[in-house]
């Protein structure tokens, strides 16, 4: 069963909201939205399987859990801060040897272990593309 987008169900919850029904079938938000109302018995069915057979059911107890949904997607979406290669930390190193020499030697031996993290592998990333056009340029 394929999960409703949290647009639509945020769409039912105003409509819903916004009526002061004491019993909302699909046919009636189906008025107000302007949807059929097996469109919404399939968005719906997700909360409420038996809602496609009887779409005469009362949507108005699905509005928690449709709330709990939406809430833990918007959650799972939060925004993850964007890791930047700012240009103080590439004036730290003079060159991609130099990078490695600092980042990946223990006592002088090439650590081959080492796992570089987003930043710095974004400031190598910067690293390279300087080199790179630097070498376009002696040309």
């Amino acid at each position: 069963m394929k999960a409703p987008s949290i647009t639509v169900l945020k769409k039912y919850l105003t409509a819903m909201s916004k009526n002061k029904v004491k019993y909302m079938t699909c046919e009636r938000l189906a008025h107000i939205i302007g949807v059929y109302p097996e469109v919404i018995a399939d968005n719906l069915s997700y909360f409420e399987p038996m809602l496609k057979m009887d779409t005469s059911l009362d949507l108005l107890q699905l509005i928690p859990m449709i709330k709990d949904y939406i809430i833990a997607k918007e959650d799972k979406k939060a925004i993850q801060p964007k890791v930047v290669a700012l240009k103080k930390d590439i004036v730290e190193y003079e060159s991609i040897a130099d990078f490695i020499y600092k980042k990946m030697t223990y006592a002088g031996l090439i650590d081959r272990s080492t796992v570089l993290n987003e930043k710095d592998l974004k400031i190598l990333k910067r690293l390279v593309t300087m080199e790179l056009t630097a070498l376009k340029k002696k040309k």
